[in-house]
């Protein structure tokens, strides 16, 4: 018999939809995120030396893509959504036990406050609420691996796009959220087989829904708003 999984925290970021949640952890550091522990794991001593460290890892759940059955095989989007690759090979979301790892920066550790200890982590690639499993410090001199080999994703570890936000829409994101849907953005949200150049797209961060189109390799954003008032 397996062992049971139990819900540490859950973290809490500004990705409330799927899309446009970025394809690894690490690269939207603007972002930032709170790491809130279930109430009986609101220990502090639990976390007592985490502050040392710069980076953490978390073990997590794909709350959203639990099914039933796996398969063997996946279509990565960044490799345009119609080539397979084994399970183990990629990173995709669809495994047979629906487990992430990331890697994120700490930021802070707070051992007080209203809602026990908490932790501010950014980098985070994961929706509102995910549900942690474990935490662990990140250690520099085993975890990385400057001579690793990187398979298929280093074909495409530099695809990125070159992001246009006319100034009356820039003016209306908030300063504190302005960097990281840029980056976000310049990550390209979109499935990898989807080229229309006059399909609009939205994503939601934060509170405010972005809506924007894709031509080639220029993303130009069209619409920026708050989801539950009228446009800015």
């Amino acid at each position: 018999m397996g062992t049971e999984m139990k819900t540490i925290a859950k973290i809490h970021t500004e990705y409330k939809k799927k899309f446009g949640i970025p394809r690894q952890s690490g690269i939207v550091e603007a972002s930032e995120a709170k790491i809130v522990f279930e109430p009986k794991y609101r220990n502090a001593d639990a976390l007592r030396g985490l502050e040392e460290y710069s980076h953490i890892w978390l073990l997590w759940e794909f709350s959203e893509n639990i099914r039933e059955g796996w398969s063997p095989t996946v279509r990565p989007p960044r490799l345009g959504g119609n080539r397979r690759k084994g399970v183990f090979a990629t990173r995709s979301p669809f495994r047979p036990n629906p487990i992430g790892l990331s890697c994120v920066k700490l930021k802070e550790v707070i051992f007080k406050s209203s809602e026990g200890p908490v932790l501010i982590v950014s980098g985070a690639d994961m929706l509102d609420g995910t549900p942690i499993y474990d935490i662990k410090p990140y250690l520099p001199f085993s975890d990385s691996q400057p001579d690793a080999v990187g398979g298929f994703s280093d074909s495409v570890k530099d695809y990125s796009l070159n992001v246009v936000c006319p100034k009356e829409i820039a003016d209306t994101i908030p300063n504190e959220h302005y960097k990281a849907i840029m980056d976000v953005l310049a990550q390209d949200p979109r499935p990898s087989y989807q080229h229309d150049p006059n399909r609009v797209y939205g994503m939601k961060y934060a509170d405010m829904e972005i809506r924007f189109t894709v031509d080639g390799d220029i993303l130009t954003v069209t619409e920026a708003y708050y989801v539950n008032k009228n446009t800015l």
